[in-house]
């Protein structure tokens, strides 16, 4: 039985080596916490929980004319911590598949929203721009589409629709007084889901195979493999 993450999905789509030498080696590259995002990320969660318990619109909702409140269930914080998240266990694939969601919207009709929160500082935010440019953008997409599965798999009924909450720090003001303002920008993005379930086995199939090739486009392995064929000319290399 292979325990797969959200982020593990991803990253098999970027890069299969990077991916199995991660979960099957655990060999990556180090990595620090950012710190500072999670902090904007439990502040903006303490608010939903505010709401979540009046069982009222956050005020973002009614300022943006969307029809929901914070979806109120016992396993909210279970679907919020990053070791536990919300899961799928197929026993007959060999997989457990989960991730750890940011927060949930319900509609009127029952239908779910999975949305993310997500923190940056630009000089002009153009979310259209950014989606047209970088392909972590387009990971985002993925992201909620990853989550409106794993509720669709747990017997819930999900909206199209998903948003990224995203707060852009102003990093321009005149006087910074120990507070950090922010934007508020509120991205929906309409997603499909439909192709969650084959991506996950396909990361599962790879953890059961032989090495992959690197992919051309992984700046990870494009720079080890400019590293070693520089090391090899050079004749002062280090030796261990």
């Amino acid at each position: 039985m292979h325990k797969i993450s959200r982020s593990a999905v991803e990253q098999h789509l970027n890069c299969q080596r990077c991916f199995y030498l991660a979960y099957k080696h655990k060999i990556r590259p180090p990595s620090l916490p950012f710190t500072l995002n999670s902090a904007v990320d439990n502040l903006c969660k303490n608010e939903f929980d505010h709401y979540r318990a009046k069982a009222e619109p956050h005020p973002m909702f009614i300022e943006h004319g969307i029809d929901a409140v914070p979806f109120a269930h016992e396993k909210m914080d279970e679907w919020r911590n990053n070791f536990k998240g919300i899961r799928h266990i197929d026993e007959a694939a060999g997989y457990n598949f989960g991730g750890a969601v940011d927060d949930i919207w319900e509609k009127p009709n029952g239908d779910l929203i999975v949305i993310d929160v997500k923190s940056t500082s630009k000089n002009v935010f153009d979310w259209e721009d950014t989606y047209s440019k970088w392909e972590y953008a387009k990971g985002y997409r993925r992201q909620l589409e990853m989550y409106q599965w794993l509720l669709e798999k747990n017997g819930f009924n999900v909206a199209s629709e998903g948003y990224l909450v995203y707060y852009n720090g102003k990093k321009h003001e005149p006087m910074f007084n120990q507070q950090l303002t922010f934007d508020l920008h509120l991205v929906k993005l309409e997603c499909d889901n439909s192709w969650v379930e084959e991506a996950v086995l396909n990361a599962k199939a790879t953890l059961d195979g032989d090495m992959p090739k690197p992919a051309r486009s992984c700046e990870n392995c494009n720079y080890l493999r400019k590293r070693w064929e520089v090391s090899q000319k050079d004749p002062n290399k280090l030796v261990d």
